[in-house]
């Protein structure tokens, strides 16, 4: 309603002209002003969130010709995803074109914590998870301590629930390597407060404006 107002004043111009009737069109390479300063246009971004199964690769081209995660969206946009999910594992991808959201959901400084439900071969002893917990040493060096709770036992396997804020390759996999445990299923559920919830393998979905304000908000970035 201030648009409107703002318009019936007189005060807003495209192209130089004054704009006399509320809801004129006006495209993306025309300028406007307000009182004579130029408006900086709004750009939308997407946001889709995508349940990958595993046979899918997160980037957006495979020099394999595998799938990707890009071909369960809509292909409308340029879209790129969020971080790494390998081949192996499913769950949770988040898909955009908004480049600084992408850089502070992965850049370690932010701490966005990626939560992963994990079924392991076998059953996992106190001395196992004591030893995640302090952050077992890798290749590519010490890992921060671990967030993991031992969920349930299924057979001879189990359940895990990890939570970390690295972003290193196939971390969660390498982690339960290095203390003697083999992943037989990995599933990402959340990255930072976005939930996968109940959205179907091989679904995605898109953003709703809630979730994106508060995405955004939880790396110090502004709502659109």
């Amino acid at each position: 309603r201030a648009a409107e107002a703002m318009i019936v004043a007189g005060r807003v111009a495209v192209n130089g002209e004054v704009v006399v009737g509320i809801g004129t069109r006006v495209l993306p390479s025309d300028r406007v002003t307000v009182d004579g300063r130029p408006v900086a246009p709004i750009t939308r971004r997407t946001y889709i969130l995508v349940n990958k199964p595993v046979g899918y690769v997160s980037t957006a081209r495979d020099p394999e010709g595998r799938p990707t995660v890009l071909d369960l969206a809509p292909r409308h946009r340029r879209l790129y995803p969020v971080g790494r999910l390998d081949y192996d594992s499913e769950g949770l991808v988040l898909l955009t074109d908004d480049g600084e959201l992408t850089l502070r959901l992965t850049h370690p400084r932010y701490g966005v914590v990626k939560e992963y439900r994990v079924l392991v071969a076998s059953h996992v002893s106190p001395v196992q998870l004591a030893a995640l917990r302090a952050g077992p040493v890798l290749a590519d060096g010490p890992t921060s301590p671990v967030d993991i709770e031992l969920l349930r036992l299924e057979g001879a396997a189990s359940w895990l629930r990890i939570r970390i804020a690295e972003g290193r390759n196939r971390e969660v996999r390498r982690l339960c390597e290095a203390v003697g445990l083999t992943v037989v299923r990995l599933v990402r559920t959340h990255l930072g407060v976005l939930a996968l919830s109940d959205l179907p393998v091989g679904a995605y979905r898109v953003l709703s404006g809630a979730e994106v304000r508060a995405l955004r908000e939880s790396v110090g970035l502004p709502a659109r």
